[in-house]
């Protein structure tokens, strides 16, 4: 929006030529971190007021650690005050013509409004599991497919107008159409190599990272701090990965597929690590408020979105590295369980707890303990992320 602004008024008048500098990326990607974090600080205590004038307290299951039922009754629903900094500050400095910014922004505001609903019927119908699994994951589909069948022909082409006609053309000629190979799997560490998945293979590949970051960003909210630091890490890095990927010159120089306007994520990126860094000045130990699902799962979905846009969808899972050990421990816990009841005739568990944290926790760590030395791995790992930039 502002860019627009400063571009109208050099049209207008030489003497705003000063304006230039809102063109420059880098200075809307830090004025964008910059309002996203003023916006949460200044909003933060006005919405946490609200949240707990409205009674939306969080509430506690009965098999949960006995040391979190003293959390009971903090206000959730803290998403929303991520939600709405990301939402503004994105709106105010990314470049309103981009396609790409704007589907991040529908994929996380529908996962947003998914998890406003699973958290309303918690909070309002006194319901501490929510919304259904199935119904969760119907919605989540729905968006994440639609999400991937728009993706999947904008990263090789232009406009939104040739993507219509590139799927019309898919559609007619018995869904068979040949994709550039920087739409296929890059592969971290090496160079120029890409899978190709065809139109199928990448359409389910999206589908699964976004709805797959998504509910594994949901599993780690779990303890004060947990979910929202790795999140703003792993966002940043994802954010140098679409400059990279935006710009013809660097990534000519560093083997990476070439797709314009990717590089515009950068200010989603911003804005994401802005308002979550506000975020966790409310929800540190012991937190204020909790972002509930209405935070975690449009988080999530966010990242994997721009993971798929990127090519980075390995890279992701390894800066992630924590978002997909807590969804695993709770994959293999379910299936270990349901497994020795069927042979044994008594379900056992592979962990003290389930998700990871609270293995941990019941293993003798202290809360902060978990969530300090969690966002050390995934500093490390989103290191080791950024280093495929150069070695491969």
């Amino acid at each position: 929006m502002l860019l627009s602004l400063a571009q109208w008024l050099q049209t207008m008048s030489p003497e705003f030529g000063y304006f230039r500098v809102f063109q420059y990326l880098t200075f809307r990607a830090v004025m964008a971190a910059m309002t996203a974090l003023l916006i949460g600080l200044i909003a933060g205590p006005f919405v946490i007021r609200r949240l707990t004038h409205l009674k939306i307290g969080q509430p506690i299951r009965e098999y949960a650690m006995q040391t979190h039922l003293s959390k009971s009754g903090t206000p959730t629903m803290g998403g929303v005050l991520i939600l709405l900094s990301i939402g503004i500050s994105t709106l105010l400095w990314f470049d309103l013509s981009n396609r790409f910014v704007w589907i991040v922004l529908i994929v996380t505001l529908g996962f947003g409004a998914i998890g406003w609903a699973d958290d309303w019927r918690k909070v309002v119908h006194k319901d501490p599991e929510g919304m259904r699994s199935r119904e969760k994951y119907f919605w989540q589909s729905v968006i994440g497919l639609v999400a991937a069948l728009y993706l999947v022909f904008s990263i090789s082409e232009s406009s939104n107008m040739r993507v219509l006609e590139l799927f019309m053309s898919w559609v007619q000629s018995g869904f068979d159409v040949n994709l550039p190979p920087k739409a296929g799997l890059q592969l971290p560490f090496f160079k120029e190599i890409s899978y190709p998945l065809g139109v199928f293979g990448f359409v389910l590949l999206t589908y699964l990272v976004i709805v797959g970051s998504s509910n594994a960003v949901n599993l780690t909210d779990g303890l004060d701090g947990l979910a929202i630091m790795p999140v703003v890490m792993v966002g940043s890095a994802l954010g140098v990965f679409a400059y990279v990927t935006g710009s013809a010159v660097y990534s000519k120089y560093l083997f990476f597929p070439h797709i314009p306007g990717a590089g515009e994520l950068l200010i989603f990126c911003s804005a994401m690590a802005g308002a979550g860094l506000a975020f966790l000045w409310f929800n540190t130990h012991p937190a204020q408020v909790f972002m509930g699902d209405v935070g975690a799962l449009a988080l999530g979905a966010a990242l994997g979105t721009i993971a798929v846009i990127v090519r980075q969808e390995i890279v992701l899972a390894i800066m992630g590295g924590i978002f997909v050990v807590e969804a695993m421990s709770v994959m293999l816990q379910v299936i270990y369980f349901k497994y020795t009841r069927k042979r044994f005739g008594e379900g056992r568990r592979l962990f003290r707890m389930a998700p990871l944290h609270h293995h941990f926790e019941k293993s003798g760590w202290k809360e902060t303990q978990v969530v300090v030395r969690f966002w050390i791995i995934t500093m490390l790992l989103c290191l080791v992320g950024l280093s495929t930039l150069k070695l491969r």
